[in-house]
């Protein structure tokens, strides 16, 4: 009797997006997004806790720097007999990254501008960067998949893949003169893409969680956890993998995760409580609101962005009538105080008053809080 567990997920490379002229590399691609993202959604948090959106960005993006670099690096080492030229060392467009590389040295060029926060800004700030994580990554999964590599075993089972055609940067499956050279109808378990689903499944989780506004510390130790336990996981199916006492060197990293994570669950974690009810405070919103009553009546709420090193203070008014919203740009001065512009409909206020810690940005995607 055929075995009703027969691989039902077809599956085709595609190295290349055609779009008409231009042909995009699929792994540049995904990763790039996967990047802007990552990046975005954390420049947005961080707005919520004193980081201005273009301090953000630029550690955002030396970090990224940093780990390009360090993943690539790590790649290489443990894949020399790939390398045939010196452009192989740097051909990241072809596919071959190797996460803990990367992750190491995006943390190691981080870590100075982490050590300036206050200890409570510190840990809100890391928890929204441990939601970005998980995006980033999924869509560096998606890539990996697009070039074919990070392949498992054989397998009929009812998850594995069967390959339809594409190029593969993996073509076999396992090391070695002997190791089996895929064909085209061949099953097999796919690392690449169970990791590529938990990803964006964490990454939801753990945006729902952010949402909660949970104690600092919360989020980014549960993110070590989960992350170093489906990593492991998803690691010991591989087959292409080098190895060093039976792990990879992803392995060896989650080792190292799960026991942090732990720590900043279970230590690191009360202690903000404890900050938090001895009234400490951490980053405060970039944004300020106050309001103000206009001659005619009418509430004025003056939106102001705090002063910060990368660009000017800037601010957005809207002044409230009966049913209507108008909305008036303000200038602010060097020394943070806003003046209602003339919006063209001969309303002119003056904005006071001290903006409310709670008030966020609307556009927080994580709305976090405090506690």
């Amino acid at each position: 009797m055929p075995s009703l567990l027969v691989a039902v997920i077809p599956y085709t490379t595609h190295p290349t997006i055609e779009l008409g002229p231009l042909t995009l590399r699929t792994f540049g691609a995904m990763t790039a997004l996967g990047v802007v993202l990552g990046i975005w959604f954390g420049a947005v948090h961080g707005e919520q806790y004193g980081v201005h959106r273009d301090e953000a960005y630029s550690i955002g993006t030396r970090m990224v720097v940093a780990g390009v670099i360090g993943a690539r690096l790590t790649w290489v080492l443990t894949h020399l007999d790939q390398i045939d030229s010196p452009i192989d060392v740097i051909a990241v467009w072809e596919g071959g990254l190797q996460f803990a590389g990367g992750f190491i040295a995006a943390i190691a060029v981080g870590l100075p501008t982490f050590l300036k926060w206050n200890r409570l800004q510190r840990w809100q700030l890391l928890d929204g960067y441990a939601v970005a994580v998980p995006i980033g990554a999924a869509f560096g999964r998606l890539g990996c998949l697009s070039v074919g590599e990070h392949f498992g075993r054989q397998s009929d089972f009812l998850l594995a893949t069967r390959w339809d055609g594409g190029e593969l940067r993996e073509p076999t499956l396992g090391l070695g003169a002997d190791a089996h050279v895929l064909q085209i109808g061949d099953s097999f378990l796919n690392p690449a893409l169970y990791e590529c689903v938990t990803l964006f499944v964490m990454f939801f989780g753990l945006w729902w969680l952010l949402r909660r506004r949970p104690t600092p510390g919360t989020v980014g130790g549960t993110y070590l956890i989960v992350y170093a336990v489906q990593r492991f996981v998803w690691d010991t199916m591989r087959v292409n993998d080098e190895r060093v006492l039976g792990m990879t060197g992803a392995q060896w990293m989650c080792v190292a995760m799960i026991p942090i994570g732990i720590y900043v669950l279970f230590w690191v974690r009360p202690a903000m409580a404890r900050a938090l009810e001895a009234g400490e405070v951490g980053g405060t919103p970039v944004w300020e609101t106050s309001t103000t009553t206009a001659g005619d009546g009418r509430e004025v709420a003056t939106r102001k962005r705090r002063p910060g090193t990368g660009r000017p203070a800037h601010a957005r008014s809207t002044a409230t009538a009966t049913g209507v919203d108008t909305e008036a740009d303000v200038e602010t001065g060097a020394d943070g105080d806003a003046e209602a512009v003339d919006t063209g409909v001969g309303t002119d206020a003056d904005a006071a008053g001290e903006a409310d810690d709670d008030v966020g940005d609307d556009g927080d995607p994580g709305d976090p809080g405090d506690d």
